[in-house]
């Protein structure tokens, strides 16, 4: 074993038994050289062993820091399990009230004998004709008809996302990503051996000359985006660059993955899949439209791409479960997915408001009408250490560098998601986060 991956282990078992703690600065890497006696090349490796392995973060202009979450050799994907803290605002699964009992009475003819039998019997990545037709339905706008025969289908939003990129993207080569994305997507990237390149956004979002400029330096294989509702920022792209976007990779032939999951909280914008429909994979779920315990992922695949991202899916064994297919088609058939979904846009909407009431004149970046928020925290706080503050008072958030591509610009700022708590809870808690702002 090389002696700089010797000497980040002595610094990882520091940070395991506490005796660095999270929010804790490390030395410069010139001091930290000089007081182990190494030089100052092994230093760089070893302060970039540790951001390898999630146990620090750099922030640039203030130095590196323990992070205030698990390490990457834990196993645990950000944001993939609820946090132990009794107030979660890191996870986001919205419910709207009335939920349970609008889905259980759709639920209940699907439960006879007959049409559970039929339900319960294996699915493929197409799913049926009823399925491909409803979620087409769903999915179409004034902007965009959706063609049923392009539907595929997935457990959930996570696997049609791992199908659509492992076929687009062969191991070892590059996807365009904006600078903060999806943490599952970098999970999913880190597993499929795909190498992400961070594109450059502003408050609007992705900038399509960034696409430009990485595919220059180096071939990209494709790109992900979220043109609508962008996690974590909110961002939506406004029309004009939309559709520079989409010319841009039209002119570089790349296709591209959209992440559609939040859109439903904006259904007046039209998804960029609808201007170039040729190269654009959309991926969806269920998971917050209604709910993550019976959710199916579903994609819209053009006829050039279908083939390899079913074969993608299949050899995952990604496939969709066809009761909750059933169910599906029942709750959007019969108005009760329309109806979950209005509730919860007010819902976000209520929420969005509490939290600008609750956090005036913090640097809040959000759309008014989504269901989480992008913090950039004042003063001298660092995001671990925010995070680390928010903990001890039972209040989870996410801190920037989950979302950072490259750990090496990770802003002074974390995500607050708003959907999970009841309403006064979720105050009192932005409440006493905003407490732990302004005492610094």
């Amino acid at each position: 074993m090389d002696d700089y991956r010797l000497i980040a282990d002595g610094i990882a078992a520091e940070i395991a038994d506490g005796r660095l703690r999270p929010g804790q600065q490390l030395p410069t890497q010139r001091a930290f050289a000089r007081a182990r006696g190494i030089a100052n090349s092994t230093a760089t490796r070893v302060y970039r062993e540790l951001v390898r392995r999630g146990l620090t973060v750099g922030e640039v202009g203030r130095g590196t820091f323990v992070r205030a979450g698990l390490g990457a050799d834990d196993g645990r994907v950000a944001l993939a399990e609820p946090a132990a803290a009794p107030v979660d605002l890191e996870l986001n699964y919205p419910t709207a009230p009335g939920q349970a009992e609008l889905l259980a009475e759709g639920l209940a003819p699907l439960l006879r004998v007959d049409a559970l039998g039929e339900a319960l019997r294996p699915v493929g990545a197409a799913g049926t004709g009823a399925a491909r037709r409803a979620f087409a339905g769903l999915l179409s706008s004034g902007a965009w008809e959706v063609d049923p025969a392009h539907l595929l289908f997935a457990g959930n939003g996570r696997q049609v996302m791992a199908g659509a990129l492992s076929a687009l993207v062969p191991p070892g080569q590059r996807l365009g990503v904006e600078a903060l994305t999806y943490p599952v997507v970098k999970a999913v990237a880190e597993r499929l051996g795909i190498r992400l390149v961070p594109l450059a956004v502003d408050e609007h979002g992705l900038l399509p000359d960034a696409v430009a400029a990485a595919h220059r330096t180096a071939p990209l294989r494709a790109v992900y985006v979220q043109p609508r509702l962008q996690n974590p920022t909110g961002a939506s792209l406004p029309h004009e660059r939309a559709v520079t976007l989409a010319g841009e990779l039209r002119r570089l032939d790349l296709p591209v993955v959209e992440d559609s999951i939040w859109s439903f909280l904006r259904p007046e914008l039209a998804p960029l899949a609808a201007l170039a429909p040729e190269r654009t994979v959309l991926v969806d779920s269920l998971s917050k439209r209604l709910a993550p315990g019976l959710t199916s992922g579903f994609a819209v695949v053009p006829d050039g791409l279908r083939e390899r991202v079913a074969g993608a899916l299949r050899a995952g064994g990604w496939a969709p479960s066809g009761f909750a297919l059933e169910a599906a088609v029942r709750w959007i058939g019969d108005g009760t997915l329309a109806a979950v979904e209005a509730a919860k846009r007010a819902d976000a909407a209520a929420r969005q408001e509490l939290a600008r009431e609750v956090l005036a004149g913090q640097r809040l970046r959000a759309d008014p009408c989504s269901y989480y928020l992008w913090w950039e925290l004042p003063g001298a706080w660092r995001a671990e250490t925010f995070v680390a503050a928010a903990a001890r008072a039972g209040i989870s958030v996410t801190p920037a560098a989950a979302f950072a591509v490259d750990p090496r610009s990770t802003p002074s700022a974390v995500r607050v998601g708003l959907a999970s708590p009841p309403l006064r809870v979720l105050a009192r808690a932005l409440g006493v986060l905003a407490g732990i702002a302004a005492d610094g």
